[in-house]
């Protein structure tokens, strides 16, 4: 499935949505590793397969295949990490001073330029919902010379694509 096509499955009501995807599918503030990635990392963590499969199909080969794995790292890193983060923050106690004692080598060696494995993170970590993964990796695409339009053309991806899987994955789940 195409963009297209997820464009066009998705209800009236969603039309701004429609309209969303495709204005961001061109985004002129991220290059072309930048705005795939961060389409790629959201579908992935916003968890509908044909959302996934269409966004994939479309930005896959506008990636290395190093870049692609990076992007698919950045979800699965995001995924566990988002969740272990917003739980030690929003318990506090001495949980936060307490060693993760996890994996998290990918987040040193991603395969791509740290600013843009950073960026996927965020926007990951915007549809997860981690306040204070969030603000880390803001500061350091910040530090690393992206701008705040830059940050928000890569939240505004993730939130448009998690809104169509939400959207599709109910639309299927009223057909079904």
């Amino acid at each position: 499935m195409s963009l297209e096509a997820l464009r066009a499955r998705l209800p009236e009501y969603a039309k701004d949505l429609k309209l969303n995807l495709g204005s961001l599918a061109t985004e002129p503030l991220l290059n072309q590793q930048q705005l795939a990635g961060t389409f790629i990392a959201s579908a992935l963590a916003s968890r509908h397969a044909a959302t996934t499969a269409a966004i994939v199909a479309e930005f896959a080969p506008k990636l290395s295949p190093e870049a692609l794995t990076a992007a698919k790292a950045a979800a699965a890193i995001m995924g566990m990490n988002n969740v272990y983060y917003r739980f030690t923050h929003l318990i506090g106690g001495d949980y936060p001073n307490i060693p993760a004692k996890l994996r998290m080598n990918v987040m040193a060696r991603p395969g791509v330029e740290k600013v843009d494995f950073e960026l996927w993170s965020l926007a990951v970590s915007a549809i997860n919902g981690c306040g204070m993964c969030m603000e880390s990796h803001e500061k350091i695409v910040l530090h690393g010379g992206l701008s705040k339009e830059q940050v928000q053309a890569a939240v505004r991806i993730a939130a448009t694509v998690h809104a169509t899987a939400v959207v599709l994955d109910g639309e299927d789940a009223l057909a079904g």
